[in-house]
């Protein structure tokens, strides 16, 4: 039983039903049942039509449980609406599903859930074991969702932003229990990419690659966090740099620039360094000027002022820094390492010592607890 094969084809059938009127949480109730019914059946009949043979059982069984609570018109009229036997379309409805569940009336983590379960083909359990939740609290999220999005119909243009947005949301929440959410995110924005032309798709694909090229690379092997100047770039995926590079290129050339290939530009650039200290800063500076002209973001603002340390020398970096909001997460980080590498080493580890404090989560916290003890020791010999 090829169950990569189900999963693929799951938001396809469950698209089929709902552009039927079938309501959306009782569509994916009856493509599971589907599903049950091909696991039974397929190893002994194997179908030559896997997504027809699902879309009909499926219709069959939403046109089942429905039908005590439907009239004899009504029922009569769904019945004569039942897919034909026989090969079915090759078009790919996922499109709309990933519309569907970015929906503006979603909470984002609703609206990650919800991708997760009817595009990704997760179940319920995978999903709340990756945000380390109970899977209780995720199955009453994702029905949550469920009952918001039942009325919402396919023939208002969807948002791609957004859509964008919740993959990118998947993207950084990494890897969490036996889901790899950063490889299930590229998975989909390919499927995605696949499904849609539009630069700002293959940009965030390429962003996607060219940081999860650098995974492996990103922690020691006692689990701390190693900083891009000092990771081993002879661990590099360089397959996804590739790839990464050649799909941006690709994009640029269409001159409609965004955020996201902006955002894989900087990435690209970080890349093609043989060594750290061959950075191209002078042009990642550019590149974040272009990024704060399209976001107006005080994360690039400060990211930014990290690069202008790097191109321009410290002082010019905490220049910058000063015109950021000081109460911005990593605030202090940034500007404990542009103060060493000023040489002011007893202002950057007590900044180390404070940003550790205010740090997100463990991994940083050990972090920036070390580079403070590492000043503090030097200082003292």
């Amino acid at each position: 039983m090829d169950e990569a094969l189900l999963r693929s084809l799951t938001p396809s059938v469950l698209t089929v039903l709902v552009r039927r009127g079938a309501d959306f949480a009782a569509a994916e109730d009856a493509v599971q049942d589907a599903l049950v019914e091909a696991l039974r059946v397929w190893p002994a009949d194997p179908p030559r039509d896997a997504k027809g043979w699902l879309v009909t059982v499926a219709w069959r069984k939403f046109l089942d449980a429905t039908r005590s609570d439907l009239a004899r018109r009504r029922r009569e009229d769904r019945v004569e609406e039942e897919p034909p036997p026989g090969p079915s379309s090759s078009s790919d409805d996922t499109l709309q599903l990933y519309f569907l569940c970015a929906h503006p009336s979603l909470t984002p983590a609703s609206a990650v859930a919800l991708t997760l379960r009817a595009v990704g083909g997760l179940t319920t359990r995978q999903i709340a074991e990756a945000y380390l939740v109970p899977e209780a609290t995720m199955a009453q999220r994702i029905s949550r969702a469920k009952r918001t999005v039942s009325g919402v119909r396919f023939d208002r243009p969807g948002d791609v932003a957004t859509v964008l947005r919740v993959l990118y949301l998947v993207f950084n929440e990494g890897y969490s229990g036996d889901v790899d959410l950063a490889a299930e995110a590229i998975r989909l924005t390919r499927q995605l990419a696949a499904a849609i032309d539009h630069p700002e798709v293959a940009g965030l694909l390429a962003l996607m690659l060219l940081h999860h090229a650098r995974r492996a690379a990103r922690t020691a092997s006692d689990g701390s966090l190693v900083p891009l100047a000092e990771q081993d770039r002879g661990r590099w995926d360089t397959a996804s740099i590739a790839e990464g590079v050649v799909i941006l290129q690709t994009a640029l050339a269409r001159d409609r620039l965004g955020e996201f290939q902006a955002q894989a530009a900087i990435a690209a650039l970080h890349a093609d360094a043989p060594t750290a200290g061959e950075t191209d800063w002078v042009q990642i500076v550019e590149w974040y000027d272009e990024l704060a002209r399209l976001t107006d973001s005080p994360v690039v603002r400060l990211n930014r002022a990290v690069a202008v340390g790097e191109a321009d020398g410290p002082r010019a970096g905490l220049a910058a820094l000063a015109a950021v909001d000081s109460s911005l997460p990593r605030h202090t980080a940034v500007a404990a390492y542009l103060h060493e590498r000023d040489g002011d080493l007893a202002t950057a580890a007590r900044l180390y010592a404070e940003a550790a404090r205010l740090a997100p989560n463990l991994a940083e916290r050990d972090h920036l607890t070390r580079q403070a003890a590492r000043l503090n020791a030097g200082r003292g010999r």
